[in-house]
């Protein structure tokens, strides 16, 4: 399948420029470059769900393919938390979330966790496509490092044998949940 431009639905430069390095040979562009600055309510029980309704929703605005990323951190002692929940798990944004994921596994030996990603891309006919990826590793004692976003300084990755959060760019973007989730799709996308 030839596809020339994808609309990308999230704001976060971090996202799209991961993507845009995936798909080199397409034309990516940001639903807020388009002019959409509406939320879009995530009201799915899975990330693959809350990928589906954002795709959906940018692909029949601009009526043109939409890739949507839904992710998050996966602490298997917390039964999966913050999991969809991962960019509002206090309320409070980014520093609060970590803030209470540090407390909440106070004490605890098991911090066991993965970043988990579903990618949806959504034609403006209404068929998707999915693809799925995991990051394995575990949730540090304290912050390490300032690069990334989100829960990256308290994650240490099995593959890296480092904190994403003094991993380069590249060095994250070569094992990460979305990296994966993307080529899986990239994959489903060039099988016939």
């Amino acid at each position: 399948m030839k596809i020339k431009k994808i609309v990308v639905a999230s704001t976060n430069e971090g996202k799209i420029s991961e993507i845009k390095s995936i798909f080199k040979d397409v034309e990516i562009v940001s639903m807020g470059e388009l002019g959409f600055k509406d939320d879009i309510e995530e009201t799915g029980e899975t990330f693959k769900e809350n990928a589906k309704i954002k795709a959906e929703t940018v692909a029949k605005r601009f009526n043109l393919p939409a890739l949507a990323d839904d992710s998050g951190l996966c602490v298997d002692t917390l039964d999966g938390a913050p999991g969809i929940y991962s960019a509002r798990f206090s309320g409070e944004g980014p520093a609060a979330n970590r803030k209470l994921l540090l407390k909440r596994l106070e004490n605890n030996t098991d911090r066991v966790a993965h970043f988990e990603s579903a990618v949806c891309l959504c034609m403006p006919d209404g068929k998707t496509y999915f693809g799925e990826g995991k990051t394995h590793g575990s949730i540090l004692q304290e912050e390490i490092g300032t690069n990334g976003f989100g829960y990256d300084c308290l994650f240490f990755s099995a593959d890296l044998k480092k904190s994403f959060g003094v991993a380069s760019d590249e060095e994250k973007n070569s094992v990460s949940h979305r990296f994966r989730a993307l080529e899986d799709l990239k994959a489903k996308l060039s099988s016939p």
